[in-house]
């Protein structure tokens, strides 16, 4: 009997030894990453008090509307974090790639937010 989803598998204990070394805080919170096959999600998360502070996606209106690469839609998602992340006094964070490879979409999406002013 072997595991279903070797893929899901590798990535959840990846994402596992993630979580048990970074958590964040009111003032430096966590900034997670959900990336599914069409779409790419981030949030920046309390852990101690168990609340989203800011969120954004590609599927916000100003993003979805526009024909564009996945990679340069997650360039957006990262600019318009870190914009909404200014805006609610977040300066540093500490990322999160849950599981998923630093290359590709979550590395412009964290590059971006980089270029937006947020420091991790």
């Amino acid at each position: 009997m072997g595991v279903k989803n070797k893929k899901v598998f590798r990535r959840n204990r990846i994402k596992m030894r993630i979580k048990r070394t970074v958590s964040g805080t009111a003032n430096r919170p966590r900034m997670s990453v959900f990336r599914s096959n069409k779409q790419i999600y981030v949030q920046l998360i309390d852990d101690l008090g168990k609340t989203t502070l800011v969120s954004a996606s590609s599927r916000d209106k100003s993003i979805g509307e526009e024909k564009v690469t996945k990679i340069e839609q997650a360039k957006k998602v990262g600019k318009l974090l870190a914009e909404r992340a200014k805006a609610a006094g977040i300066e540093t964070v500490v990322f999160d790639r849950n599981g998923y490879l630093y290359h590709g979409r979550v590395k412009s999406l964290a590059e971006a937010a980089r270029e937006g002013g947020l420091k991790f």
